[in-house]
């Protein structure tokens, strides 16, 4: 019997470009910013992972440091405010969606508690967290593959 390997990435990145963010709800806004991010997909009816990250942008407004289960009840609160059911707010997948914004690095966990990133503004977290370390670290390993693969496969060159 042959084992077969499973191809992990160590990091991955999504990015998605959407029109000018112009007259569009707080709940719309970070919707399009997940959706930029590819933290949801076009079309995903599971959008929770909006509120997780509202209910953390508001609690960054006072620099608070919130837990998971903060996190859910104030995510719920605020679907609730919003006319929507709780469709998606089990704790555990709560703690995933906090994950998930955690990958991106645009969350961080502080003991058993979370905050956006530093405290810090969304466009310096990406900056300085985001477009200077993750993304070049992700292109540089890509090259080292199309070069191993040139090398791999080498061009033939024909003599005259």
């Amino acid at each position: 019997m042959q084992t077969k390997s499973i191809d992990t990435p160590l990091s991955e990145i999504t990015l998605r470009r959407y029109e000018k963010p112009y007259n569009l709800s707080k709940r719309e806004l970070i919707r399009k910013l997940c959706l930029s991010f590819g933290l949801l997909n076009p079309g995903d009816s599971r959008d929770v992972i909006v509120d997780v990250f509202y209910v953390l942008l508001v609690a960054k407004q006072d620099e608070k440091l919130i837990s998971s289960d903060e996190v859910r009840d104030l995510a719920i609160e605020f679907r609730k405010s919003e006319g929507m059911d709780n469709k998606g707010c089990a704790a555990s997948n709560i703690r995933r969606q906090i994950r998930r914004l955690r990958e991106v690095l645009l969350v961080e966990k502080v003991k058993n508690n979370y905050r956006v990133t530093e405290f810090g503004n969304l466009l310096d977290v990406y900056q300085d967290k985001i477009e200077k370390f993750f993304i070049p670290s992700i292109l540089e390993r890509i090259k080292e593959y199309l070069v191993n693969v040139d090398n791999t496969f080498p061009k033939n060159e024909q003599k005259e």
